[in-house]
């Protein structure tokens, strides 16, 4: 049996984040569904506190995915950005590279600096290569 995979990051905006991430990879944030959560509310299952407006629109307050489909499904890559008071305090033990799939990595590290990256090594194996960056929130990445 195969299994789908959801990737989850702990951050400190986790809405700010995801919309940094969904412009980078080229995906998109999932809809919130406000009459749900309206009634949650309603019905005492969440509080407001659990809630905010992020872009005009009603969501959840910890978290926020995205995905590659336009269409999420529980079959489509995913991930989530989980709200989390700590910041991040050491290196990652899990990371995600993102293949460029030709384009010039120069370029999309200057694009991904404009934006709040943080370039921090380069390396290579053999006859690969890549660039070490962290996400506005210090997560590491790759782009290759």
């Amino acid at each position: 049996m195969a299994y789908s995979l959801q990737i989850v990051v702990d951050c400190i905006n986790p809405h700010e984040l995801a919309d940094w991430w969904a412009e980078t990879m080229g995906w998109q944030t999932e809809p919130s569904d406000e009459a749900f959560i309206r009634s949650m509310v309603e019905k005492g299952f969440a509080s407001e506190a659990q809630t905010l407006v992020h872009k005009g629109t009603l969501v959840w307050k910890d978290g926020q995915a995205i995905t590659a489909g336009s269409v999420p499904g529980p079959d489509q890559p995913r991930i989530l950005f989980q709200g989390s008071t700590d910041a991040k305090s050491g290196k990652n033990r899990i990371h995600w590279d993102v293949r460029l799939g030709g384009e010039a990595k120069e370029a999309v590290r200057t694009r991904l600096e404009a934006r709040g990256a943080t370039f921090l090594w380069e390396a290579s194996q053999g006859p690969h290569a890549w660039f070490t960056m962290a996400d506005p929130e210090g997560n590491e990445f790759c782009i290759s």
